[in-house]
């Protein structure tokens, strides 16, 4: 089987329980038959959304493609990046590689395409770098349905619970979340995308309902097919 390379620490939690769910969702029988991995939490890398606004993005570009890089040297056979907000540096990072990196923004539009084949809109939780970037709504419209962005005052209550709750360590106010999960409903979609880890980590300490498609399972899954693993049915 290959290795898969992860660029991680985007955050640290979203980090850990990607490299918890690639173990759950594996068909193993004995350690031999997980894939190999090699795990790269780079925390200090600068802030992604705030790059983006600022149109500063050098910094992490050069950062994520040094640890591309060193990844690819160090025998990946594939790359997962856990951070939605990062995959606005997908394409310039894929065309400096031999290796592939999952596209977890299209892997998950794809996913919800399939799960919900006559859709017209899905909402979406993600960061403000992530929704300024339009990474969801170009991949989820080539494929026939509209993504669906909080209005202002609910994008607030986004980013409050990424950036105040879940990065500072704690389980994430549901109440909160269901102002958010309201907006969206009221709005016309008929599912929503988990579109930021931070969102994955808030799933892990709430019930969630199957409305939502949970962007760390997609990558999981794929990392793990593209690997040569097998998933548990």
């Amino acid at each position: 089987m290959g290795k898969l390379g992860v660029i991680g620490g985007m955050g640290p939690l979203a980090t850990q329980l990607l490299y918890r769910k690639i173990i759950d969702k594996t068909d193993a029988k004995r350690d031999q038959d997980h894939i190999d991995m090699i795990i790269l939490s780079h925390a200090s890398v600068p802030d992604r959304t705030a790059a983006i606004k600022s149109g500063h993005t050098s910094k992490v570009f050069h950062a994520l493609l040094t640890d591309a890089l060193m990844l690819e040297k160090n025998g990946a056979d594939a790359i997962a990046i856990p951070c939605n907000t990062s995959h606005f540096f997908w394409e310039p990072l894929q065309a400096e590689l031999e290796i592939p990196i999952v596209n977890m923004v299209r892997e998950t539009a794809k996913r919800m395409k399939k799960m919900n084949p006559d859709i017209k809109r899905a909402g979406l939780l993600a960061t403000d770098g992530t929704i300024y970037t339009g990474t969801y709504a170009h991949e989820c419209e080539k494929l026939g349905y509209e993504c669906i962005n909080p209005d202002e005052e609910t994008q607030r209550i986004v980013m409050d619970i990424i950036y105040n709750q879940i990065k500072v360590g704690e389980k994430g106010n549901m109440e909160d979340f269901l102002k958010i999960e309201n907006y969206l409903k009221s709005a016309g979609c008929e599912a929503a995308i988990l579109a930021c880890t931070e969102f994955s980590c808030f799933r892990e300490n709430h019930k969630l309902s199957d409305f939502y498609i949970d962007s760390l399972d997609v990558l999981c899954e794929e990392s793990i097919l593209l690997c040569g693993g097998k998933l548990k049915k």
